[in-house]
């Protein structure tokens, strides 16, 4: 199905006032169908995340988390942490063997996951926020799961990928492949009756049926019979948080982004910061060539904080002076427009101790993308960002017997060993260490600018693993400095560092006609200034909504089939 973007639908095509942007056709006709009937954008988010959960599986689901930024009608602002968080039992050497990290126990069966969160977190989200009853919300997503729905390109590419893993686990085994051991394909109908049942439990029961009732303990009995480590007593204990948002001024606008856990809110607050002072917009239309070399330096200084200071703020003190504007001055003052940056570490904030510093060159997984994100935004003034994960391609790939429920492997984004990387070689310090009950640190990174008058103008999230969080920024720059329709900015092709490997990806397929393509000339520009090219494919999904005037547009990222509707 293509864009529905700026379909009537009805009303006034010059003063649309409500949207929605997804990755799947089905989970945007689900946020619309909500908006029509008297919800608003927190409902409409709630019930397309829950269908992504049936449709997208692979990237997102209630076995899994999601960290949610609101702007409410009345103008203030709700981050809802929804992050997995781990288990009791849960120690710093769980993922050692001989004395050696084994990122293969993070990454796939029953030690690689942490609580699931997301029923916890939309269940705050409805309560907070919502306005239509909470068993209406889960209608769509039941209906994909019973009913049937087709399997989506991603879906059966992903299932073959992973069939060996999957396997493993008989009831894995049996939603993810046919009787003759064959996995599901690309369009063939993909029905989840168990999900189904698993959905209408929770729509009827509350959240309580997930975490205090029947499916904690199924879940924790059958981990505890395989390995596992969590518990019933660590589903009873979980709670959603609400965090303080990270504001920063820049330009006209103010941007609101998303604290830690998620260490996308403060890199992207960063990374504006560090760019504020440079003809961004000047750059990106005259001088390509300038304006990636930028951006690069700012990313690779930024990810080299990441990795050092950044950690679940409830367990480690994140250094506020990170965002301080003499930070970010002091973090450029090493740029030279006509060479790359060699030697970059992490920075010292004013005020903190030098703690070890960490050194790797790991592999940048770049095979291995997860997560969606998801936008919503009604005639009220409510806008929703949210960005929804089981991190890797079916999380730890163990699907709960009689539930339907695939687990996350949010395990894998903690620091299981100091220098080992990660599935999308990222690597950290103690900050990001295993511990009880901690959640691990995310690139999610959920956006919300507003204008000079604090109105809503522009939201963006992607999904990615790391690469989310310079996705991200570079959706808001190709907008808010470059002048680019929505559409154009997800379109437009990106680059990525994430300073571990030292190695600029940029898209060579994306773009190619469009007068923002990465041409060979500014590649050999690039690369004559000292940065190791590599070529890749889509670079992050993104998708975003950008009023202008009383008219929002809605828009998906086309490097996914996703659909955008306003």
């Amino acid at each position: 199905m293509g864009s529905l973007l700026g379909r009537s639908h009805g009303w006034d095509r010059l003063t649309v006032n409500r949207g929605a942007a997804t990755v799947h056709p089905l989970a945007t006709r689900s946020a619309m169908r909500i908006l029509q009937s008297g919800g608003n954008a927190i409902d409409a988010a709630i019930s397309a995340s829950l269908v992504l959960g049936v449709v997208d599986g692979h990237n997102s689901g209630i076995g899994g988390g999601c960290l949610v930024l609101i702007r409410r009608s009345n103008g203030q602002i709700l981050a809802i942490d929804g992050r997995e968080t781990a288990g009791q039992a849960a120690h710093e050497g769980m993922f050692l063997r001989d004395g050696k990290a084994d990122p293969k126990l993070s990454q796939d069966g029953p030690l690689a996951c942490a609580v699931p969160s997301q029923i916890a977190a939309i269940k705050h989200m409805h309560t907070q926020a919502g306005r239509l009853p909470w068993r209406e919300l889960f209608e769509d997503a039941h209906k994909a799961a019973f009913d049937g729905a087709p399997a989506s390109k991603s879906i059966g590419r992903t299932i073959a990928a992973e069939a060996d893993q999957l396997r493993k686990y008989p009831a894995s085994k049996a939603i993810y492949f046919h009787a003759d051991g064959t996995p599901i394909r690309e369009g063939e109908p993909w029905v989840q009756k168990d999900l189904a049942s698993t959905l209408q439990n929770i729509a009827d029961h509350g959240a309580e049926w997930f975490y205090e009732g029947p499916f904690a303990k199924a879940c924790a009995d059958y981990l505890e019979s395989i390995g596992g480590v969590l518990t019933r007593q660590d589903f009873l204990a979980y709670q959603p948080k609400e965090r303080a948002a990270i504001r920063t001024k820049y330009r006209n606008y103010e941007v609101i982004g998303f604290p830690p856990p998620s260490s996308g809110g403060m890199h992207i607050a960063q990374m504006l910061m560090m760019l504020e002072p440079y003809p961004v917009g000047a750059w990106m239309r005259s001088r390509p060539d300038a304006y990636y070399h930028l951006l690069c330096e700012a990313m690779k200084r930024a990810f080299a904080d990441r990795a050092h200071w950044l950690g679940d703020s409830d367990f480690v003190d994140v250094p506020q002076g990170l965002l301080a504007p003499e930070y970010s001055v002091d973090r450029m003052a090493d740029f030279l427009d006509s060479r790359s940056t060699d030697g970059i570490e992490h920075g010292w904030p004013n005020g903190v101790l030098e703690r070890e510093i960490l050194s790797s060159e790991p592999s940048p997984g770049e095979d291995r993308k997860h997560t969606t994100h998801l936008t919503a935004a009604d005639e009220e003034g409510n806008w929703v960002a949210m960005t929804c994960t089981v991190n890797t391609s079916w999380g730890c790939k163990v699907t709960v017997p009689g539930t339907g429920v695939m687990l996350n492997n949010q395990m894998d984004d903690f620091s299981i060993a100091p220098g080992t990387p990660n599935a999308f070689g990222l690597v950290g310090s103690e900050s990001n260490a295993v511990a009880p009950g901690k959640r691990p640190l995310s690139s999610m990174s959920p956006t919300i600018v507003l204008d000079s008058t604090g109105q809503p103008v522009l939201t963006a999230g992607a999904a990615g693993g790391p690469r989310i969080i310079n996705a991200t920024l570079q959706v808001l720059l190709r907008v808010l400095d470059g002048g680019c329709s929505v559409a154009e900015a997800l379109a437009a092709p990106r680059v990525h560092h994430q300073w571990r490997p030292d190695q600029l990806l940029f898209e060579d397929q994306t773009g190619i006609d469009s007068p923002w393509a990465i041409t060979p000339e500014t590649r050999q520009r690039l690369s004559a200034m000292g940065h190791p090219l590599k070529a890749s494919g889509a670079l992050a999904i993104s998708q975003a909504i950008h009023r202008q005037g009383n008219r929002l547009a809605a828009a998906h990222d086309p490097r996914a089939q996703g659909a955008s509707e306003s």
